[in-house]
């Protein structure tokens, strides 16, 4: 049996990619997977049939995906954002989850947890017509009332990394889209009570998404 190979990450663009501060503090880090890298993983995605967020340990993941997702969550990465935002991370635990399915209330303008220290987003998808008519495509916003009234505009595609610590003024969102639209989110989270709560909350949906009635 041949073992695939494990998806490589493009850690030196994460290193040398500069933080933009407008609107807030950001990166993004197109191709973060390469080409042929990415179309392994998006081959062998699981189908997600409806919306919202799965904690990796509900979805029937191939070995090749598994290992892209405790790879994403090990401390190579935490270590060059830390590093990069002049962050102390090394006791924030990290939460992982996967959408597969955008809905049409999905993307409405609003700021993370404050439970989230940091936000990491990794887009998988192909280039497409809707991407192009900015249907979907992640706004960094000047404010929480326009949708239109953004800095940076990020297509959820090709790989691309978006990387931002969470503030009073990360407002972000996007157009109204349904359909496909595959995203991995990765957060560094607090160590409060909130914050356990929150992870408590996504372990609970975890072992709720494989019950037979949850499908």
């Amino acid at each position: 049996m041949t073992v695939a190979q494990p998806v490589a990450f493009d850690y030196d663009a994460l290193e040398r990619a500069q933080i933009s501060h407008d609107p807030f503090a950001h990166v993004v880090v197109p191709n973060f997977i390469g080409p042929d890298d990415l179309r392994a993983v998006v081959g062998s995605l699981p189908e997600m049939a409806s919306g919202g967020s799965f904690p990796p340990e509900s979805l029937p993941l191939s070995p090749l995906v598994r290992a892209m997702t405790d790879e994403l969550q090990g401390p190579r990465l935490k270590s060059l954002i830390a590093t990069k935002f002049g962050l102390d991370l090394s006791d924030a635990p990290t939460m992982l989850t996967m959408r597969g399915r955008t809905r049409a209330k999905d993307g409405r303008i609003h700021r993370d947890s404050t439970a989230k220290r940091v936000t990491i987003l990794l887009y998988l998808n192909p280039e497409s017509e809707s991407w192009a008519r900015q249907e979907g495509c992640l706004r960094l916003l000047r404010g929480p009332d326009d949708v239109e009234d953004y800095v940076a505009e990020i297509p959820p595609v090709n790989a691309t990394l978006l990387v931002f610590p969470n503030g009073p003024n990360t407002w972000h969102g996007h157009r109204q889209y349904v359909g496909q639209r595959y995203t991995i989110q990765l957060n560094y989270m607090e160590t409060s009570a909130k914050a356990r709560h929150e992870m408590r909350r996504h372990h609970l949906s975890a072992f709720i998404k494989r019950l037979p009635f949850a499908a």
